[in-house]
C-alpha cells in the first residue's frame, strides 16, 4: 500500500474517520499483525494519529493487539456485510461472472428456474459471435439448456417427476432431446457430475456449458453459465472450461452465504 496522507477536503470532511479506514486497509493477507510504527509507515499518517485510531479501532473491536502488535477482528467484517445484503443475487454474481469472462473470453451468465423455463438474470457478454439473441430476462425451456438442465438436477424427485409428466419436448433443432428416457438420464449425470454440457440444442452453432449455485442448505438456487460459438469453440474446449466455471459459481456461493449470515 501507498502511504497516504489523508486531508480534509472540505468542512463536512471527517479526517480522523478517513484516518481510521486508511488504518484498516493497512492490514491484508501479507501484513495480518502491525506494529503501530509500520502501520504509521504504510498509511504515511504521524504515529499520534495513528496510535489514536488503533486505540479507537481497539476499543471498538475491530483491532486487536498482542504485545506490541496489531491487528483486525473478525468484526471488520460487518463493514462488507452491510454492503453485500444490500444486494440482490444478481448483483453479487456479476463481478464474479464478468472475472470469469476474461478468464475464458466467452459470453458468461446467471440463471433461475421460473416454472419450467430458465430466466436470465445476469449476463456478461464477451463480445463474439453468439448465433441466438439472449439478454437479462430472456426465457428458453429448461430442458434444452445447460442451465436449465442443472437446475432441474436441483429439483427433488418427486418434483422432477411431476416436471417430466407434464413437459413437452419440442425439438428447437435437430440436436434437441426429445425423450423423457434421455432427459432423465442426462439429468442424472447432471447430479453425479456437478455439472452439464448442452451442444446446440436451443439453437443450432450455440454450445453451453451450466454449473450449480447454491445456498447454505445446498439446495440448488441457481446456475452459473459459460456460451460458446460451436464453430469456434468444440466440445473439448467447453469442457476444459468446467473447472474454472465452478470455482466462480462457488465464488457467487461464497458471497451468498456472507449475505445470508449465520
Amino acid at each position: 500500500m501507498e502511504p497516504l496522507e489523508v486531508e480534509p477536503v472540505d468542512a463536512d470532511f471527517v479526517q480522523s474517520l478517513a484516518r481510521g479506514l486508511e488504518v484498516i486497509k493497512a492490514f491484508d493477507a501479507e501484513h495480518p499483525s502491525r506494529s503501530l510504527s509500520d502501520v504509521a509507515r504504510a498509511t504515511g499518517l504521524s504515529r499520534a494519529a495513528t496510535r489514536r485510531s488503533l486505540l479507537t479501532l481497539q476499543k471498538l473491536g475491530y483491532v486487536r493487539s498482542e504485545g506490541t502488535l496489531f491487528g483486525l477482528t473478525a468484526k471488520t467484517l460487518e463493514l462488507g456485510h452491510a454492503y453485500l445484503r444490500g444486494l440482490s443475487t444478481p448483483q453479487i454474481a456479476e463481478p464474479h461472472l464478468k472475472d470469469l469472462m476474461r478468464d475464458v473470453r466467452e459470453t458468461t451468465a446467471l440463471s433461475v428456474l421460473d416454472g419450467d423455463h430458465v430466466v436470465h438474470v445476469a449476463r456478461v457478454p464477451a463480445g463474439g459471435v453468439i448465433s441466438v439473441s439472449i439478454n437479462v430476462g430472456s426465457r428458453f425451456p429448461a430442458y434444452a439448456t445447460a442451465m436449465g438442465r442443472v437446475l432441474l438436477a436441483g429439483l427433488d424427485e418427486a418434483a422432477f417427476g411431476d416436471y417430466l409428466g407434464r413437459i413437452d419436448l419440442q425439438p428447437l433443432t435437430d440436436r434437441t432431446v426429445r425423450d423423457t428416457a434421455e432427459l432423465r438420464a442426462i439429468i442424472e449425470a447432471t447430479r453425479k457430475n456437478g455439472f452439464c454440457v448442452a451442444d446446440q440444442e436451443l439453437n443450432q452453432g450455440l454450445r453451453a456449458v451450466a454449473a450449480p449455485v447454491h445456498d447454505r442448505s445446498g439446495a440448488v438456487i441457481a446456475a452459473a453459465n459459460i456460451a460458446v460459438s460451436a464453430g469456434m469453440r468444440s466440445l473439448d474446449e467447453l469442457r476444459d472450461m468446467v473447472p474454472r466455471l465452478q470455482a466462480c459459481a462457488a465464488d457467487i456461493e461464497t458471497d451468498l452465504h456472507l449475505v445470508a449470515g449465520p
